[in-house]
Parts: structure tokens; sequence; C-alpha cells
């Protein structure tokens, strides 16, 4: 059974039409939560049973909080939030704790949450569904991980925010059936240093680690900064002619 991919916000920041990074999968799933998951109905936020988060800064988690606040009180199961051990502390430290919002890890009670968090791991598959969604390695300047995002006939990965690297790479390289690659190009090179420091990529990085890469599937370039986000899909295409590239587009779906 294929499944579908939606494209809620691709974008590395706001104003206009742009939101930031969210997927809706298959109508019940979102890989992170940026902006753009507020464009949903609420019928539709009502049907979300799963998040899975890339890392815990705010552009991928933004409307996570606001999410799990309309729906409260109008679902009978809890939304189960997937992500590492550090991204799930940071939440729980930093948004979660009645300060900046409620914890609904304990709302309407502790017996009958509205939010459960669940640790996943590096490496390890799980299966929600006919999708499979399995973490793979990533680095940033805060605990990171990639997704591998698999069907019974086609596989996606969405790196997440990332300067890539040998075992993003290494586990890229092992997916036979991968039809798209989503990767993350935040900055056009006048930028390079703040893409490094930021642990971005920017056009001529991205260039460099898709050399690493022995597959042929469709890239398609995420996260981009409104303000040069023309000058820097220019700047791929100029120094990539191996791989067919693209920008990706909010409002797209993808089926896999």
């Amino acid at each position: 059974m294929s499944c579908q991919l939606r494209v809620l916000g691709c974008s590395g920041g706001i104003g206009g039409d742009n939101r930031t990074t969210a997927f809706l999968l298959n109508q019940h799933v979102l890989i992170d939560a940026g902006t753009g998951v507020g464009d949903l109905q609420h019928a539709e936020l009502l049907a979300i049973d799963h998040v899975f988060l890339t890392h815990a800064h705010l552009d991928h988690i933004a409307c996570l909080p606001l999410l799990l606040d309309s729906v409260v009180g109008s679902r009978t199961e809890p939304i189960y939030v997937h992500a590492s051990e550090q991204t799930i502390e940071l939440l729980r430290k930093h948004v979660f704790n009645w300060l900046i919002w409620p914890d609904f890890s304990a709302i309407p009670s502790v017996e009958q949450p509205s939010l459960i968090f669940v640790e996943h791991e590096l490496g390890q598959p799980c299966q929600v569904g006919e999708l499979c969604i399995t973490p793979l390695p990533a680095i940033h300047t805060i605990p990171a991980v990639a997704f591998l995002l698999s069907s019974d006939s086609a596989s996606i990965v969405f790196s997440g925010d990332t300067i890539a690297g040998d075992e993003f790479w290494r586990a890229v390289n092992q997916v036979d059936n991968l039809q798209a690659l989503i990767i993350e190009t935040a900055f056009a090179d006048k930028e390079h240093a703040i893409a490094d420091a930021a642990k971005h990529l920017c056009s001529s990085t991205l260039a460099e680690q898709l050399q690493q890469w022995r597959g042929g599937a469709e890239v398609l370039i995420t996260h981009l900064k409104p303000a040069d986000s023309e000058l820097t899909i220019r700047e791929v295409l100029q120094l990539d002619h191996l791989h067919p590239i693209r920008r990706l587009l909010q409002g797209e779906i993808i089926e896999f």
C-alpha cells in the first residue's frame, strides 16, 4: 500500500506564505510540528495520533503545544510524541513545564494524559499502521535525528536539520528503495560561516556532502531561508549536476 506525505511547511522561516517544517503522513502522523501545522482544519488536527520529532528547535516544534491544547477534551486517546531521550528532556524542561506551557503529560490526569512521550533510538524502526519510521544519525547544534520513512514499496529520507556527515550517508546508502531524499540547505554560500556555526548546510557544503551518496533518487531541497531562497536554490543547481534536484514545495503531496 502506498503512503502519502503532505508538505505542510518546508521553509526556514516565516512571513507571507512561508511555513516552517511539518509533514503529514497518511493523515495520522506528523513529522515535526512547525508552523505549517497551523493551516490544518480542526478535524485534521483531531486525526493526528503520532508526532515524530527530529529535534527540539522552535521552528520544528512551534505548533506541538498548540496542537495539544486544541484537541484536549476532544480526543479519547493521547497523542504519542516520539523523540530521542535528549529531545524529550528538553521539551519537559523548557516547554511542558507549567511555565511556558502546561504539562499535557499530566492533563487531564497523570493516569489519562493527553500526551505520552515515546523514546526512540537510532536505527530502531517504529511501525505505525502501514508506515515504518526509523531514526537515522544527524549532526546539529543540539541532539537531532533524520528519519527514514518506508512504505511497502518505497522509502523517503528526511534529513531534518543537519550537516549530514559520514554516519548519515552510510545509513542513506543502505536504503535500496529510496524514492526521494529531502535534505536541508538553509543558507546561500555568502552565509557559509553562519551555516557552519549553526550546523546547517549551505549550497557548497550540500554539493560536497552529496558526493558521499551512491543513490540516484530525486533530491528535494528544504529549509531554505526566505530572504535568500531563490539565490540558494540557484547555487545548488549550479554546483551539483549529478543528481536530479529541485526545491521542495509547500502544499505538495508525495506518494511513495
